[in-house]
């Protein structure tokens, strides 16, 4: 089981070190087989700058290239040859300025220096996913949705500031009350109000969400309830798929998941920290607005 050092930590009442805390877990029966520093993107974004799009134009001797202007928070904006076909005024974007070393996806390190691209000086550029290790996407530059200060620190928009450590944890098959980040939180707490001689808690997250009674519209049927007691499921409306917010991405990246999109990722998100298995279901795909639970059928066909 992967467990991350940073996800755990939330839920604990006190700042304990990586390695103090890896200790504790193998005392309470929850052995670390290993613990290894965890650098989510290579160079941790470091030197690169967010930027507001002042101004597009043309190249004057390039078809696919623009002429942009840059504001990263210096005196002056930045001149910056772009060949990216997304790229528009007034968008918030990925600035890497002279000096700043990128790691692309699948290459070597690149330390910006000052160019003539064709004919044209750029201080810097405009970058895409994969160009610093974010992503794979090279189809356009990265525009960020919100309205963001240039000059920020793009470590600090998308916290990769402090690398994570990943325990990996040899769970035995009587210990599924620990595999989720708030199942081991509580051994450590456990643990921690035996040192301390009192009640220590874990800081568990507090959810508040209104529940509207629509077991009318929508049923659940066990057909048998000794190989299934329980089955739980909501309907929620007005859902809109789309890409996971970064805060998401980055618990599920630190585990080792890909992110797919926000819908399939707080699924893998809740399981993880809960220990909870979820499914989502496309309600407009479940033919007579029913879920049916029990063994399959001689010569029966799912789709």
């Amino acid at each position: 089981m992967t467990i991350s050092y940073k996800w755990l930590s939330q839920y604990l009442p006190e700042t304990l070190s990586p390695e103090t805390l890896s200790q504790i877990l193998t005392s309470v029966g929850l052995e670390v087989e290993s613990m290894q520093k965890n650098e989510k993107i290579k160079g941790s974004l470091q030197g690169l700058k967010i930027g507001e799009v002042l101004s597009v134009a043309p190249h004057p001797d390039a078809d696919k290239l623009k002429l942009t202007t840059v504001d990263i928070g210096e005196e002056q904006p930045l001149q910056i040859v772009c060949g990216a076909p997304n790229v528009a005024q007034n968008q918030t974007v990925v600035v890497a300025p002279i000096g700043t070393t990128i790691y692309p996806k699948g290459g070597e390190p690149i330390t910006m220096k000052k160019a003539k691209i064709r004919g044209v000086e750029s201080y810097g550029m405009i970058c895409a996913e994969d160009e610093i290790g974010l992503g794979e996407s090279h189809s356009g530059i990265i525009v960020i949705s919100e309205q963001l200060k240039p000059g920020m620190m793009v470590s600090d928009y998308y916290d990769l500031g402090e690398a994570d450590y990943v325990y990996e944890i040899g769970l035995t098959p009587n210990r599924m009350d620990s595999m989720s980040h708030i199942g081991v939180a509580k051994d450590v707490c456990a643990f921690l109000s035996n040192i301390h001689h009192q009640l220590i808690s874990s800081k568990l997250p507090e959810v508040e969400m209104p529940i509207v009674n629509n077991r009318e519209q929508f049923q659940i049927e066990i057909s048998n309830s000794a190989l299934c007691a329980r089955y739980i499921g909501v309907c929620i409306e007005n859902i809109k798929v789309s890409e996971s917010p970064e805060w998401l991405k980055t618990k599920l990246q630190s585990i080792g998941l890909k992110p797919i999109n926000n819908i399939v990722d707080i699924t893998n998100f809740v399981l993880h920290e809960w220990g909870q298995p979820l499914h989502a279901f496309d309600r407009n795909k479940i033919s007579g607005n029913k879920i049916i639970v029990g063994t399959a059928k001689e010569g029966e066909f799912i789709v």
